[in-house]
């Protein structure tokens, strides 16, 4: 296959069409074909380089399923605490340093662990790449923070950035 038909090509510009389609959030031909049209222009702009700066489908689909396992268990673990009639919290504001490659990607975690319940970021500061978190259980601490670091891990392999070379210095 040549560089424009290549079936990872192919998958991508299925996928950003789909998205495309659902953000205006009714199919019609015209959105259909407005959204091959960007999802070919964005695809084929040689954004990234080769191996690097590509979304990787992988760890792209395991960090998904990650936030949505925790979703599931932290809604139920919520609905617990609710409905059960002593109060088992110990809220805390805790520190999550995340690894100094994924600082590139703090949105995506500042998102993927707010929409969890029971969990927030209340702050975040980029310049040193640290989460501040709201969780409900303090005793829970040390996990939570294995948990952001493995998010942010994640994040990282299926979003891969470049970085930018140093410039070679001249004698």
């Amino acid at each position: 296959m040549s560089r424009w038909f290549t079936l990872r090509r192919l998958i991508t510009v299925a996928a950003l069409t789909f998205a495309w389609c659902a953000l205006w959030g009714e199919p019609s031909v015209a959105n259909l074909a407005s959204g091959i049209v960007v999802a070919t222009l964005v695809s084929g702009s040689g954004i990234g380089t080769p191996g690097r700066g590509r979304i990787r489908i992988r760890p792209l689909v395991r960090f998904g399923l990650l936030v949505a396992i925790d979703l599931g268990v932290s809604t139920v673990s919520v609905a617990r605490e609710i409905l059960t009639p002593t109060d088992y919290t110990d809220e805390a504001v805790i520190a999550v340093a995340v690894p100094t490659d994924t600082r590139t990607h703090l949105l995506l975690l500042i998102v993927a662990i707010t929409v969890t319940p029971g969990t927030a970021v209340v702050d975040a500061d980029p310049d040193t790449g640290t989460l501040y978190l709201h969780i409900l259980h303090a005793e829970r601490r040390h996990e939570t923070e294995a948990h952001v670091v493995e998010l942010a891990q994640l994040a990282c392999q299926a979003l891969p950035t470049h970085q930018p070379q140093p410039l070679p210095s001249h004698p």
